[in-house]
């Protein structure tokens, strides 16, 4: 399928970072759909399912969280792409995100050029692919401290 073809939708509640999301992924040739809140982002998914959604997480009303559990428990949903963009640094938030089924966790503020590649990295694999992924993803990030080669303190 042609980038051009592939439809992102861009949830966010502040329509600077939408603007910026749908002038970069333009340009690389994507068609992208905007939702500025939780219940607007779930009409759209419901109506025409996407082909890839990039969530903010802090929205009024209904959030990114909820959202990514409705995508992921919908069986017509379940396997559309979904990469977090959030100002949520923190680890737990980041492991949460992976472990509700996140496909990739960006944190704010973001290099908009990295997250087209990443975007395209995500866009181009299987859901098998995603899936394994956040398995290491998760393996990575909860397993750091306390693997192999750790040091004590």
């Amino acid at each position: 399928m042609e980038r051009a073809s592939k439809r992102i939708l861009a949830v966010d509640d502040d329509p600077l970072v939408t603007k910026l999301l749908r002038i970069n992924l333009e340009l690389s040739g994507y068609r992208v759909e905007e939702a500025w809140d939780g219940e607007s982002a779930l009409r759209v998914l419901a109506e025409d399912p996407p082909d890839l959604v990039v969530l903010d997480l802090m929205m009024p009303c209904v959030d990114g969280w909820q959202i990514l559990q409705e995508i992921r428990r919908n069986e017509t949903l379940k396997d559309i792409p979904v990469m977090i963009l959030s100002a949520r640094v923190h680890d737990e938030d980041i492991i949460r995100g992976w472990e509700m089924g996140a496909d990739d966790y960006i944190t704010k503020p973001f290099n908009p050029v990295r997250m087209t590649e990443r975007l395209e990295a995500v866009m181009n694999s299987t859901p098998e692919e995603r899936r394994e992924r956040r398995r290491r993803e998760l393996r990575r990030l909860t397993g750091a401290a306390s693997g192999p080669g750790s040091q004590g303190g």
